[in-house]
């Protein structure tokens, strides 16, 4: 008979499994879309996890149209400032930068991440040969000495792709924005979907067991159980980098395709929340929301406090595109420290 094979464990295609370069997230690419010009991504800091007994949206599933309780994940976001633009040229090479701008409005506390601002000056759309530029980003930085759930000062510096209509119109809209505050709404509302990107709870070294899910071994093997079975043929004679072996696990830049966004509460002129949302003796490792939050479906990468990117679906599903209306007739506040 012959041998049974299986799938191997642990994909491939998230090596090499080290840790991020950076806390911060990248993003490499954006989709294109036809309403704007308008900002394709925001930011965000990770609060924690609730349930909310929810109307069921999705048509094929077999609570379509019942009220069911749904985990959800709380996500502070505090507007984010605008320090600059860039526009980029397209070359044989990819993008490359063709004119950067920054303005003086800033908040002091940038400084703290970058010694000085340079390229201060007027901009003139007549300077700028707009059918050299290929994209327009704006160069933006978190808040997030606004609130109170994140303990640092020190912004975070980032680019937020432009997108929509013609070239010179989102250039307008970025000059537009310089020196000014985004708002999530700027971005996207209740009922969209986004991607989700953000660096994942870092596990340090582990084995291979954890790190891979590979099944344990017999018991009566030899002397150990949590190791994996063969290391491989006699023939390449070494060790391939395919052999799940331990290492480090977690603390990697992952993303969530396709989050449907259940609420955006943001503060008044005052400062203050229509809706709050704080359970007993706050979130856990967190404390309370004095910001702007939106509610996700599901979960998200990361721990708690961490910053979270969004940006609009770059592979979106048409079970669930549909826009509809999210009701939410029940919020938990019960607490979230076990007791």
């Amino acid at each position: 008979m012959a041998t049974p094979h299986h799938g191997r464990h642990g994909s491939m295609g998230f090596y090499p499994r080290k840790r991020a370069r950076s806390i911060v997230p990248h993003i490499d690419s954006y989709p294109e879309i036809d309403e704007g010009p308008r900002i394709q991504g925001f930011a965000g800091y990770k609060v924690g996890m609730t349930h909310v007994l929810i109307t069921d949206w999705r048509k094929k599933s077999n609570t379509s149209g019942q009220e069911i309780f749904m985990p959800v994940t709380v996500v502070e976001v505090p507007p984010i400032g605008v320090a600059g633009m860039r526009l980029y040229k397209k070359t044989t090479y990819g993008l490359q930068i063709y004119r950067e701008f920054w303005t003086e409005k800033v908040d002091k506390e940038i400084f703290r991440k970058i010694p000085k601002i340079k390229n201060i000056r007027e901009i003139k759309i007549e300077e700028i040969d707009i059918a050299s530029v290929e994209e327009v980003r704006l160069i933006v930085y978190t808040k997030p000495y606004r609130i109170s759930g994140v303990p640092k000062k020190r912004p975070e510096i980032f680019e937020l792709r432009v997108g929509g209509g013609k070239i010179e119109d989102r250039i307008k809209y970025a000059i537009d924005k310089m020196g000014k505050e985004l708002n999530f709404k700027d971005f996207s509302r209740a009922g969209k979907l986004v991607d989700v990107i953000a660096v994942t709870k870092g596990k340090g070294f582990q084995g291979s067991i954890k790190r891979f899910g590979i099944k344990l071994l017999h018991h009566k093997n030899r002397k150990h159980r949590r190791l994996v079975g063969t290391l491989g043929p006699w023939h390449p004679n070494w060790v391939m980098y395919t052999v799940p072996m331990a290492g480090q696990m977690g603390f990697q830049q992952r993303t969530e395709y396709n989050k449907r966004i259940l609420r955006v509460v943001l503060p008044d002129e005052n400062g203050k929340l229509k809706e709050e949302i704080l359970p007993k003796g706050g979130f856990l490792h967190y404390g309370k929301i004095t910001g702007g939050y939106l509610m996700i479906h599901g979960s998200i990468p990361g721990s708690s406090k961490r910053l979270v990117r969004f940006r609009d679906p770059i592979r979106p599903t048409s079970a669930n595109i549909e826009e509809n209306e999210i009701k939410v007739s029940y919020i938990s506040m019960e607490s979230k420290q076990g007791v």
